[in-house]
């Protein structure tokens, strides 16, 4: 038979052995290579010498990350996050301060509310709506540097962290998040946290002491000390470090999951929000009895534990362990609105800053 009839095969590209003739390595022993090695392979880097292998690879390994989620400078997530922290907390505070007054109404004491019906409906006899935002102006001080810290830190901390195309695995989201819960609690959520409480606190009291923040700032450090406005600052690095850890990690595993093998595909805004929902309900059930132990050892009566243990031991001797879930249901509630729009926000301004502030 003539060769010409032979039947005959086509393949992409050059074949195996070919390639190995050429001088490049074979398929099994390039999927062997590390994929800092694969990727100045690929570049065609492997001639250069070592510190310009390097810096070459790490410039392509910013331009595939552009095709796949870009990297986000930490200066506009510092931006973006303080810019969603303002507009959420404005949206969500009377389910914030229904939740601290559930808490601090204690079982030890016959129960001034019923539930959270009851507990607006109280609030609005006695100080008309505007006593729903009682406290707000410490919470929203707080709020702005707080999702700023909180993002610019998670992405300080990523960006290091992610492959060619921009993707961050689970395990290292869940450990970014832990590091930017630890940094906003310490650098801004404790003092904001303890005057908020105090605030709130004293508006119960048949005798209010505090005038507005700041006259109620100048008198907690007039008789306190900063140290005042750092209560229960073990039980909050707790509780923000878990929060974060849990919300990141859920919202990056939900992120992974969509996109598949597709790192460019967008995600609409209802998408974003329905995931951060998610993420703020798994960590409401994870970590509440922290936030409850924290509360208590930021208000007023907070000299009747010895530390954040001892509170711990109290709360589930006198009133059981229900009483780590008090507030839950409108926790819930305010943690799904807020993680959602806080990360539909952020996304949507750090698109915003993409277009007008140009970074590498």
């Amino acid at each position: 038979m003539s060769s010409l009839l032979k039947p005959f095969s086509v393949c992409e590209g050059p074949c195996e052995s070919c390639g190995v003739r050429r001088g490049y390595p074979s398929s099994a022993a390039h999927q062997q290579q590390p994929p800092f090695q694969r990727l100045t392979a690929a570049a065609g880097l492997g001639s250069l010498p070592a510190h310009q292998r390097s810096y070459a690879a790490r410039r392509n390994l910013a331009a595939a990350a552009v095709g796949g989620r870009k990297m986000t400078h930490p200066g506009k997530a510092i931006l973006a996050g303080g810019i969603a922290g303002g507009i959420e907390i404005c949206i969500t505070f009377p389910t914030e301060y229904v939740k601290t007054q559930l808490q601090l109404d204690e079982r030890a004491n016959p129960p001034r509310y019923r539930g959270i019906g009851d507990c607006v409906k109280l609030t609005v006899q006695d100080h008309g709506l505007r006593g729903l935002y009682r406290g707000l102006s410490s919470l929203l001080y707080g709020s702005i540097p707080k999702s700023a810290v909180r993002f610019g830190t998670f992405e300080m901390l990523s960006n290091p962290m992610r492959d060619a195309t921009g993707r961050l695995d689970n395990t290292r989201s869940l450990l970014c998040g832990l590091g930017a819960g630890i940094a906003e609690a310490v650098v801004v959520v404790c003092p904001m946290e303890t005057l908020k409480v105090k605030m709130i606190h004293d508006q119960c009291s048949l005798r209010p002491r505090y005038r507005g923040f700041f006259h109620g700032v100048s008198e907690i450090i007039r008789e306190q000390g900063v140290r005042g406005t750092y209560q229960g600052l073990t039980a909050t690095v707790l509780k923000q470090g878990t929060n974060q850890a849990i919300r990141f990690y859920v919202m990056n595993l939900l992120r992974n999951w969509y996109k598949g093998d597709d790192p460019r595909r967008e995600m609409h805004p209802i998408v974003t929000a329905m995931f951060g929902a998610t993420a703020g309900a798994a960590s409401v059930f994870g970590n509440t009895p922290l936030d409850v132990v924290k509360t208590r050892m930021q208000g007023l009566e907070a000299h009747r534990y010895k530390n954040t243990m001892d509170c711990a031991f109290q709360i589930l001797k006198h009133e059981g362990p229900q009483a780590f879930y008090k507030g839950t249901v409108p926790r819930l509630g305010r943690v799904c609105l807020d993680v959602a729009i806080v990360f539909v926000i952020y996304e949507e301004v750090v698109k915003l800053l993409n277009n007008v502030w140009k970074t590498q």
